[in-house]
C-alpha cells in the first residue's frame, strides 16, 4: 500500500471545467476524477473529496476485497474502467444501503470510503471521504404531490449537509420564493415563513397557515422592515455579483442568524463571486447534488 500523495476530487456530472478551473494546476482527469498533487483543500466544484489516497497492489477479486476490508468496512466503488472485475471486487464487499433518506435524516456517522480499479492489478482507494454519503449523492424519499416544483430537494440537501434545519416557533425568510417550493419545506418543519417575490405563489402553498406572502422585489426588501429571523433562505434568479450585496446588507444588520442562498450562473461560471462568498467567515460554498449550473452559499456551516 503506497501513498499518492495526492487528493482525488470527483466532479459533479457535467461540471469536470469548472472542477478543474477551480482547483487550478491539476496532475490528471481521470473521468471525472481529478488528481490534484498536495493535501485536500475546499473545493465548490467537488461532490466528494478522495483524502489521502493510496495505491494497493492486488493479485486477484478476492485480494482486491480483502486488502480493502482489511482497512475499515464500509466502500463504495467509483467504476473507472475494468467495470466487470471492479464490481465484482465490490460484491465480496459488506453490502452499504443506497436506499434514498428520509428528510430530515442525520449526518451518516460510519466512515465511508471510496475506491476505483486503476488498472487490473491496481486499486486506488481513499478510507476518508470529504462526503459520508455514497460519491456525494443525495437521494432523498420524494413528495411529488405536495410541492410546486423539485426545487425544494435542493434546501433538503442543504439543511441536511448543515445538519440542522428550521422548526416550530422560528421566522423565516424566502426571497425569491415563487412557486412556493423553499416555502413549503421551511411550513412544513414548523416555521412561520415570509415568502416574497414578484411573481405569484402556487395557491395552496400562499394558503397555507404560516405563510406571509409579499409580493415585492427581494432587493427593495430591507432588513431594517422584516426584523429578527431565524433563517434567510434565497433561490432568487439574479447575478451573483447582486446576490452578493443582497446578502452584505442582510449580514450586516445583525437580523438573521442562518443563510441559505443560490448562486445562479449564467453562460459562465463566475468563480470570483463564488470565492468571496466562500471567503465569508463561517460559511461554505459547495455545488449540491441537486444544483444544476449553480452553487449553494450555506452559514453558518456547522
Amino acid at each position: 500500500m503506497t501513498p499518492l500523495n495526492q487528493t482525488i476530487y470527483l466532479a459533479p456530472e457535467g461540471f469536470v471545467d469548472d472542477l478543474v478551473a477551480e482547483l487550478g494546476d491539476v496532475a490528471a482527469v481521470e473521468d471525472r476524477l481529478v488528481f490534484v498533487d498536495g493535501p485536500a483543500r475546499p473545493a465548490a466544484w467537488a461532490q466528494n473529496i478522495w483524502v489521502d489516497p493510496v495505491r494497493i497492489e492486488v493479485e486477484s477479486i478476492k485480494d482486491a476485497a480483502k486488502k480493502l476490508r482489511a482497512i475499515q468496512r464500509n466502500w463504495a466503488l467509483w467504476s473507472l474502467r475494468h467495470h466487470r472485475r471492479a464490481n465484482l471486487i465490490q460484491e465480496n464487499l459488506p453490502h452499504v444501503s443506497a436506499k434514498p433518506i428520509a428528510f430530515p435524516s442525520p449526518i451518516p456517522t460510519a466512515p465511508l470510503g471510496s475506491w476505483t480499479l486503476l488498472d487490473e492489478f491496481t486499486v486506488i482507494a481513499a478510507a476518508r471521504c470529504s462526503s459520508p454519503w455514497r460519491h456525494g449523492e443525495l437521494h432523498f424519499v420524494e413528495n411529488k404531490t405536495a410541492p410546486p416544483n423539485r426545487a425544494y430537494l435542493k434546501l433538503w440537501e442543504a439543511l441536511t449537509r448543515m445538519g440542522r434545519h428550521p422548526g416550530p416557533g422560528d421566522r423565516c425568510l424566502d426571497l425569491g420564493s415563487s412557486p412556493g417550493g423553499w416555502t413549503w419545506v421551511l411550513h412544513e418543519l414548523g416555521a412561520a415563513v415570509v415568502s416574497v417575490d414578484k411573481a405569484p405563489l402556487a395557491p395552496e402553498i400562499a394558503a397555507l397557515p404560516r405563510v406571509e406572502y409579499r409580493q415585492e422585489s427581494a432587493f427593495g426588501l430591507k432588513p431594517q422592515d422584516i426584523g429578527p429571523l431565524d433563517w434567510l433562505v434565497c433561490d432568487v434568479i439574479c447575478y451573483p455579483t447582486r446576490l452578493l450585496r443582497l446578502v452584505d446588507e442582510w449580514m450586516r444588520s445583525g437580523l438573521v442568524k442562518n443563510f441559505v442562498c443560490t448562486l445562479k450562473f449564467q453562460a459562465e461560471t463566475d468563480h470570483e463571486t463564488a470565492r468571496a462568498f466562500a471567503a465569508i467567515p463561517g460559511g461554505r460554498v459547495e455545488h449540491l447534488f441537486h444544483n444544476k449550473h449553480e452553487v449553494t452559499w450555506m452559514w453558518p456551516a456547522a
